[in-house]
């Protein structure tokens, strides 16, 4: 009798070895997080629901504790990372330059989606993220900066990034869909205000300085329609998002 393992065995154990274990609890990565790693594969594997062991359901031990009614400065502060300094700084830079406070809460809230969720897409993520809670003006800027970034305007002093060249080539072109949003924006009523967001991004780095979100909490308060049972608990289209990012290793 040939005990070899086949393909779809070995790639199961190679699957379960990855799980990581919280004490009695099996950790799942999700799917995105694997194809963000590269793990792609196109066999016909056998399905398997891998060990029964019980599951991370509920709150992650392993990060920080949330309220009970979580707001937006408890999530920056428990989970958004160090790269939110990023947010911080072009906020600050915003205040600095004068701009309406629902301005400074969208490049508070710009990169939202880079800083806690997703990378690609994230001006799409970040406003679908906000909608809810930020005027309609807010998430068009944080959504239409997006494909705005990438054009110059002389005009307002807007240079093509000189990082995006060293990143992207200096031969990249944009996505169809990045092209026909810009054109769609330039003649938008709100297009300086996702342009702003563009200006007081650009220069918002500075490993020196250190701003704290308590700077912008009557900002927040007066602009952020925060949900009295707590973010991520109330009812709308985008609840389910701030839930998964409460909870990021939910087995369902």
């Amino acid at each position: 009798m040939d005990d070899a393992k086949g393909p779809s065995e070995l790639a199961e154990e190679d699957e379960f070895q990855r799980m990581r274990e919280l004490g009695d609890f099996m950790i799942y990565r999700s799917a995105i997080n694997k194809l963000a790693d590269g793990e792609w594969s196109d066999e016909e594997a056998k399905f398997n629901l891998g060990p029964l062991k019980p599951s991370l359901i509920g709150e992650d031990h392993r990060l920080p504790a949330m309220p009970e009614k979580p707001t937006l400065v408890d999530f920056f502060k428990l989970r958004f990372g160090p790269s939110k300094q990023h947010l911080l700084q072009s906020a600050a830079l915003a205040q600095k330059n004068d701009l309406p406070e629902k301005m400074i809460l969208a490049c508070l809230l710009h990169d939202v989606s880079v800083i806690a969720f997703f990378r690609p897409d994230h001006g799409y993520w970040g406003a679908q993220m906000l909608e809810p809670y930020v005027d309609e003006e807010v998430s068009w800027a944080i959504r239409m900066h997006q494909a705005l970034r990438f054009f110059p305007d002389e005009s307002v002093g807007y240079e093509y990034p000189e990082a995006y060249a060293k990143r992207f080539g200096e031969d990249y072109q944009v996505e169809p869909y990045i092209q026909r949003d810009y054109d769609y924006a330039r003649n938008h009523k709100w297009y300086m205000s996702a342009r702003q967001i563009c200006l007081n991004d650009l220069y918002a780095f500075d490993p020196d300085t250190l701003v704290s979100i308590d700077q912008f909490e009557d900002i927040i308060g007066q602009h952020f329609k925060q949900p009295d049972e707590g973010l991520g608990n109330d009812n709308t289209p985008a609840s389910h998002m701030w839930r998964t990012l409460r909870r990021p290793a939910n087995a369902l």
